[in-house]
């Protein structure tokens, strides 16, 4: 059987189809037509972010997928119909390790956890800030009910209170991807840590300082004493955006 009859009988379709499909997350709700205990949607995707977290996205294909699953290369079509949804899979696999605060949790202390959460998510699969872009999924989902939930009944109306919650995330997304361009630059100059990074960088460097052009920058250098501590400076940028939320909305 072809790859595209296969999707055709998962329930998928193929691409030029005129009929609207269901989605993965609409068929794995079903129950599934024969119990196959060597494969499911769960093992599909812990092997699928197993590689990608060593080899990087772009090693995940079907095939290879099969290959380290020990099964045929048509068994993942049973419940994925392609790399797309393979990768929403993924996703949401990734999503379900976020620990979601207590729905007694004020507002503050919910969107703090989940930035902490995702941020160390994000350094662990770094591959994520490509697959999640367009994924839309169950545990994706559950991050902004959870925020949107704790910001409800504070006076803002729904269009800002989905501007708080993206606020927060865009700091969560910019500074983590800081944070990962750092690590992929040091592992491309082969430099084992930030010491080795600045001394790679330091001809550089001490050039522009001695421009005289950038006297505050130059200051940061010499006094600076948490240059290393990537946890301090997340933490504190997120606290400076929380506090203009709460000094901003008044709550």
């Amino acid at each position: 059987m072809s790859a595209k009859e296969k999707q055709s009988g998962s329930g998928d379709g193929g691409d030029g189809g005129d009929t609207v499909q269901p989605s993965l997350w609409e068929r794995l709700e079903r129950p599934a037509p024969a119990p196959r205990a060597t494969l499911t949607p769960q093992r599909i995707a812990a092997a699928a972010v197993s590689l990608a977290d060593s080899e990087g996205i772009d090693a995940v294909t079907m095939r290879r997928l099969a290959t380290d699953l020990g099964v045929a290369p048509m068994a993942a079509y049973r419940y994925v119909g392609g790399k797309d949804e393979l990768l929403e899979l993924m996703v949401d696999f990734v999503y379900g390790e976020l620990t979601l605060p207590d729905d007694a949790a004020g507002w503050r202390t919910t969107m703090r956890t989940l930035a902490l959460h995702n941020r160390a998510v994000l350094l662990k699969h770094t591959w994520m800030a490509r697959a999640a872009v367009l994924a839309l999924t169950p545990n994706q989902l559950a991050v902004p009910e959870r925020v949107l939930t704790a910001l409800d009944g504070l006076g803002m109306d729904v269009d800002t209170t989905m501007a708080v919650f993206r606020t927060v995330t865009a700091y969560v997304d910019g500074a983590v991807a800081a944070e990962i361009g750092l690590l992929r630059l040091m592992r491309d100059r082969g430099w084992s840590d930030t010491h080795e990074s600045r001394t790679g960088l330091a001809p550089r460097m001490n050039w522009l300082m001695g421009t005289g052009r950038y006297p505050a920058y130059q200051r940061y250098i010499h006094e600076a004493t948490r240059k290393d501590d990537q946890q301090w400076q997340f933490e504190t940028g997120l606290d400076c955006v929380l506090d203009g939320i709460a000094a901003r909305m008044g709550i």
